[in-house]
């Protein structure tokens, strides 16, 4: 089995990054995109009985800083 955790900002936690990627996106000619929020994907292969649980548990202790950090599981059969 497969997991997907996405980890994005909070609303409100300043975004570097995204600033960054709209100001570049500006400077090539882009100037439709308002606002960019810069995240990540992390992919896991998981053993057969590995729970939704124990992933949200992965995510809470090491895969997402809580404080700052979103995150949404998505388990692929």
């Amino acid at each position: 089995m497969k997991a997907r955790i996405f980890v994005t900002l909070k609303p409100g936690v300043l975004d570097p990054q995204g600033k960054a990627i709209q100001h570049a996106l500006a400077g090539l000619g882009f100037g439709g995109v308002n606002d960019v929020r810069a995240g990540r994907l992390i992919e896991l292969e998981l053993a057969d009985g590995t729970g939704e649980a124990e992933v949200d548990a992965m995510c809470r202790q090491l895969l997402a800083n809580t404080v700052i950090e979103n995150y949404r599981v998505e388990l692929l059969g």
